[in-house]
């Protein structure tokens, strides 16, 4: 029994889908690790580490110390320590992997905090689970109605039972700090359970629920990255991005946590370059830089009476010109330094095969009826109260056709051959 809410049906596996944690749905491959040490075994003497990594709802991970000796796996279902009563959670990775996992998130193995794990889940933990997490939608509904109906500046994203049903817990986001105490009275009242709530960024909201970014991919917040750093608009500037709201904004409303993994690599190509706001003394005038292209190592310069042309400098020569500047001396102009860049004309393949065009099919054919509906000699040019002239071509074509239909040819007559018979005489 993998999770309760997988979208899988009977035609393949039944609903927990029993794929011990390894299906594609209801996030049961978000933020996973690769256990690369499953098949190797423990040198003798060695005791295997006695803490695991347990998954709840939505990518949500914590430690536990196995403290029964039980032997666990990756997809086993167990009951974990919580205040009050247990929750219960999926076994994710076992081993010395743990370890490492521990000291990644900041976590003392041998602190004595450490929750632990009283035993395997039985089939009545898992029914009480089951039943606990088929009410969370529409409990969400009626949570956002009440917290509506009380004008709370705050957004019900998730709700999370425990196990034992015992407890609710909301998150939620909101800009400001929210006064949520008549809430939390209204919310025990309605559903009968202890409600805790908890604050989320709109980072970790994004991370809960998931989703496909503009590239594509599952957004990396819920299936790779772990620690969400600040993302600058800076980081789009020293990447020559066009600051546009709506492509540098992600799910969360916030800037793509994308733009920071280039970053550094910028940052060191532009090392070389000279500062941006460097100016350019020169006999002509000064000159201010406009543009920078850090993969071709150019820079764009334009005087500063003239901006509407610019002139393209090598890194080199702009730190030559900055030397003379430096001297207390003036180069003539920037037309000396400047270079030309050459476009290349792009190819243009003809049909020497003389092949048929592979959009002959993309015209609509012409109706065949729209030519059978005209008439013969209509002109749509034509106005048809004119009167033609008999002397003209046309005129006199015309007359002629009508001289035709009022003097038809006439019919020739067929003679009639009568026989008679003689009659005998009486």
């Amino acid at each position: 029994m993998a999770c309760t809410s997988c979208s899988t049906s009977d035609g393949g596996a039944p609903k927990g889908c029993k794929n011990n944690g390894t299906c594609g749905t209801d996030s049961c491959n978000k933020l996973t690790v690769f256990d690369w040490l499953s098949n190797m075994s423990l040198p003798n003497g060695e005791t295997p580490f006695d803490c695991v990594e347990v998954r709840f709802k939505n990518g949500r991970k914590e430690f536990y110390r196995n403290t029964e000796k039980l032997t666990l796996s990756i997809g086993d279902v167990v009951a974990t320590e919580a205040s009050p009563g247990h929750d219960v959670g999926i076994v994710t990775l076992t081993g010395e992997l743990v370890k490492i996992q521990m000291k990644k998130k900041g976590v003392n193995h041998t602190s004595a905090e450490i929750a632990k794990i009283y035993r395997k889940a039985s089939q009545k933990d898992i029914d009480i689970w089951s039943d606990a997490r088929d009410k969370e939608e529409a409990m969400k509904i009626k949570a956002r109605e009440i917290a509506i109906a009380l004008k709370l500046q705050m957004k019900i994203s998730d709700i999370e039972f425990q196990g034992d049903g015992s407890k609710a817990i909301f998150y939620y986001t909101a800009e400001d700090r929210v006064d949520f105490r008549q809430l939390i009275k209204e919310f025990a009242q309605v559903f009968k359970s202890r409600i805790e709530m908890k604050q989320v960024g709109f980072r970790q909201e994004a991370a809960r629920l998931g989703g496909i970014g503009s590239c594509g991919r599952e957004l990396c917040c819920s299936t790779w990255l772990t620690d969400f750093r600040s993302v600058n608009t800076s980081a789009a500037r020293y990447q020559q991005l066009s600051l546009n709201p709506q492509k540098l904004a992600g799910q969360c409303g916030k800037l793509k946590c994308c733009l920071n993994y280039e970053l550094d690599t910028y940052l060191d190509a532009l090392k070389d370059f000279p500062e941006f706001e460097t100016k350019l003394h020169t006999e002509k005038g000064d000159a201010i830089c406009q543009k920078q292209d850090i993969f071709k190592g150019l820079m764009w310069f334009a005087y500063t009476d003239n901006f509407s042309s610019w002139h393209i400098l090598k890194i080199d020569q702009v730190k030559e010109i900055i030397a003379q500047n430096k001297e207390k001396k003036r180069v003539s102009s920037l037309e000396d330094f400047a270079i030309e860049i050459v476009v290349e004309q792009e190819a243009n393949f003809n049909n020497a095969m003389g092949q048929e065009s592979l959009t002959r099919f993309d015209q609509p054919k012409r109706s065949k009826n729209k030519s059978k509906n005209k008439a013969p000699n209509s002109n749509p040019n034509q106005n048809p109260n004119a009167k033609q002239n008999p002397n003209s071509k046309q005129g006199q074509g015309q007359q002629q056709g009508q001289n035709q239909n009022q003097n038809p040819k006439p019919e020739v007559k067929r003679p009639v051959i009568i026989i008679k018979k003689n009659e005998d005489k009486k």
